[in-house]
């Protein structure tokens, strides 16, 4: 502005009103109005800045805890109607594929919004899926031909295929992974989930926010100080 107006008569006072506010906020908090922002409207987000230097592992974060299940689709033994009801009592972003629950040895992981178009789509332009057709994940047109043939002969439904909509390579950690490992994997993969596996079997997901919560509890802090929005 100075260099504009050619004005050289408020420089002095200027830069002194400029380094008087520099040092007042400075005593206030060298956090930035953005940060403040953040952390105000509880924004799951991870500081590239804070480093993470606790001992815990992604075992100690991971979800569901003990005693719990774990949402999963498995790959050939549910119909539409068990996916249908598995996302209305469920509000996850996306679903672990299994071989089966007995097993837990990990396909691939598919998004809810795939799943509640690719069935959607299904219904208007497939002829003869009901809520009784299986749901294939794995195994392309020969389990699929498979599928046909023991249902023609049951008079059953004809199967919907969604390997297309799975994710057969996700982004998975062992349960001995350290947390400061994966605290890093968020911030530089831009991760919302990842999955926890041990020898190939799924063990439980870690989130962001379940990833935001340890950060707290390690720092000292109330994890359900933040919103979380």
């Amino acid at each position: 502005m100075f260099e504009l107006t050619g004005g050289v008569r408020y420089i002095v006072p200027l830069m002194a009103a400029a380094m008087a506010s520099k040092w007042v906020g400075d005593a206030l908090g060298r956090q930035g109005i953005y940060d403040a922002h953040i952390a105000l409207n509880g924004y799951p987000f991870l500081d590239s800045k804070d480093e993470f230097q606790h001992t815990s592992l992604a075992a100690d974060v991971m979800q569901p805890k003990r005693n719990e299940t774990l949402a999963v689709i498995t790959q050939d033994s549910m119909t539409v109607d068990d996916v249908e009801s598995l996302l209305k009592e469920t509000e996850h972003n996306g679903y672990p594929v299994v071989v089966s629950k007995e097993s837990q040895y990990l396909v691939g992981f598919v998004l809810r919004r795939d799943l509640n178009l690719a069935i959607a789509n299904a219904r208007r332009t497939i002829e003869g899926i009901t809520g009784q057709s299986v749901v294939m994940f794995a195994g392309g047109a020969a389990a699929l031909t498979g599928a046909g043939a023991g249902a023609g002969a049951l008079a059953a439904p004809p199967a919907l295929p969604l390997n297309r909509i799975l994710d057969m390579a996700p982004i998975t950690v062992t349960d001995q992974t350290p947390m400061e490992t994966v605290v890093d994997m968020f911030r530089k993969l831009g991760l919302r989930q990842t999955l926890v596996t041990h020898n190939g079997r799924l063990l439980g997901v870690i989130t962001k926010k379940d990833v935001l919560r340890h950060v707290k509890q390690m720092d000292n802090e109330d994890p359900n100080s933040v919103l979380f929005n």
